[in-house]
């Protein structure tokens, strides 16, 4: 789905306009992926507008932040803060929320610790990811595990990871479908491209193994499904 622009978007705390957002060629993130990043959905209510667990999703980013060292000078609040301010000054609902911490324009080089932070939030129109619960769509076990976790901090959801993820999706498109699901190096099932697996037949699981996956925030609860935990086998999944 192409991107719709909206008018502002939130950098380090201020709103620009949507097309000054902008990076060198050569900030550290385009050359090394270094950047960690939420989706978070906002939902329109008779009420007004509705960002879901927004505070959840903020302390989730700053935790992402943590575990590669990037040093953040925004709190949850502040982000929140951002996310709601957006929301309105943009006037678009439902829509997506994308607030992403990146290192920017420093040095060249691996070590990552002389370049900056820069922090945005964009919000724009989405639709649903995948198909309806009525409809269903096809999906296929992808050839490609999640990443092992002495590799790859899984459990942050950092951009870099999402190369695993492209690998994926091209994939399952490439073979006919519309995603792929991802089993961790023990074969164990882990998550899609950039979605949780979730059961809705209950029952027990074995116990919690090694693996990789992203720490999710998701509503299935709400609609009677669990969320797969580490230790589900791919042939009680088949």
């Amino acid at each position: 789905m192409p991107i719709k622009p909206t008018e502002k978007i939130w950098h380090n705390g201020k709103l620009i306009p949507w097309n000054q957002a902008t990076l060198h060629v050569m900030s550290h993130v385009v050359n090394y992926g270094s950047s960690v990043f939420e989706g978070i959905r906002c939902y329109a209510l008779p009420s007004g507008p509705a960002i879901f667990r927004a505070t959840e999703h903020a302390q989730r980013l700053l935790d992402s932040a943590k575990v590669y060292r990037i040093d953040v000078d925004y709190t949850v609040e502040d982000l929140v803060s951002g996310m709601v301010e957006l929301v309105k000054i943009n006037r678009t609902s439902p829509c997506y929320l994308r607030p992403i911490i990146l290192r920017g324009y420093g040095e060249v080089g691996v070590n990552p610790f002389n370049s900056p932070t820069e922090v945005y939030i964009c919000n724009y129109e989405w639709g649903k990811y995948l198909g309806s619960a009525d409809e269903g769509v096809d999906v296929c076990v992808s050839s490609w595990n999640r990443l092992a976790p002495n590799t790859m901090p899984a459990m942050a959801k950092a951009g870099a990871n999402y190369m695993n993820s492209q690998l994926i999706k091209m994939e399952a498109i490439m073979n006919g479908y519309v995603e792929g699901i991802a089993l961790d190096v023990n074969g164990y099932v882990s998550e899609g491209s950039g979605d949780r697996a979730a059961t809705n037949n209950g029952g027990q699981h074995p116990p919690k193994a090694l693996v990789s996956l992203t720490s999710g925030l998701s509503a299935v609860a709400d609609r009677g499904l669990q969320i797969l935990r580490p230790g589900f086998r791919y042939s009680r999944y088949s």
